[in-house]
């Protein structure tokens, strides 16, 4: 039998070593170049593609997955907005940031701080006040400013009519697994991110999943969002 050398054993051993790093959850934070590039330009016309005038997305979980139905004439610019982050990859590996129970799951920021860098500022316009804020459905988070609805969402996890005041435009709606958002970790209130209204989301924005995972370990994991055909029996 041929005896290997020591140095080949030994780059046998980091290859393998190298190879089980990248497994699991390691190899779905990484990305290709391509893709971190057009992660960090959102002026790239790939962010600007139409919505269908009605798709579906399915959110796969820490806890669970949930679909949402969503409707371009109901908000054509947030349909629009919200179909690309989720076909380009925005949202994987993110954290729902702020859970309040009986209230809204909000999500939206990235995990990776220079992607949030990148986003601050990429704001769109706004679309006209639609729909109701009843239990499952969602909106783009945005400040009391006009034009300030960029990445963030909120799902509401029970009625929430009072809220129909603000101008929300309500495109989407969760039509299965709302028991998931439901059991998300609520423990940490406001104190793991608030809204965009709050303004107090600069150490998320500049830490990303490593500041979360450090000072607030149970907020739940947005794994992945991928855009899918309509469910059946759903």
């Amino acid at each position: 039998m041929q005896r290997r050398s020591p140095a080949l054993l030994t780059t046998t051993a980091l290859l393998l070593a190298a190879a089980l790093l990248m497994g699991g959850a390691a190899a779905r934070a990484q990305q290709s170049p391509s893709a971190r590039s057009l992660l960090l330009d959102p002026s790239n016309p790939e962010w600007s593609r139409p919505s269908p005038p009605v798709w579906y997305a399915r959110f796969e979980t820490s806890k669970g997955d949930f679909v949402v139905r969503c409707v371009r004439a109901h908000g054509p610019n947030g349909s629009d907005r919200f179909y690309n982050l989720i076909r380009l990859g925005y949202y994987d590996d993110a954290r729902f940031h702020r859970v309040l129970p009986r209230y809204i799951v909000q999500w939206g920021l990235s995990g990776d701080p220079a992607v949030n860098e990148a986003w601050l500022h990429a704001a769109f316009e706004d679309d006209p006040k639609y729909g109701s804020n009843v239990r499952g459905t969602l909106a783009f988070a945005r400040d009391t400013v006009p034009g300030t609805s960029n990445t963030q969402l909120y799902v509401n996890l029970r009625d929430n009519t009072r809220n129909d005041t603000n101008p929300f435009a309500v495109f989407g709606q969760v039509i299965s697994g709302m028991e998931v958002l439901d059991s998300l970790y609520s423990g940490y209130g406001e104190k793991s991110g608030s809204g965009v209204r709050q303004r107090r989301q600069g150490k998320i924005v500049a830490g990303g999943n490593a500041y979360l995972d450090s000072e607030f370990p149970r907020l739940g994991h947005l794994i992945r969002a991928v855009v899918i055909d309509e469910p059946t029996g759903e």
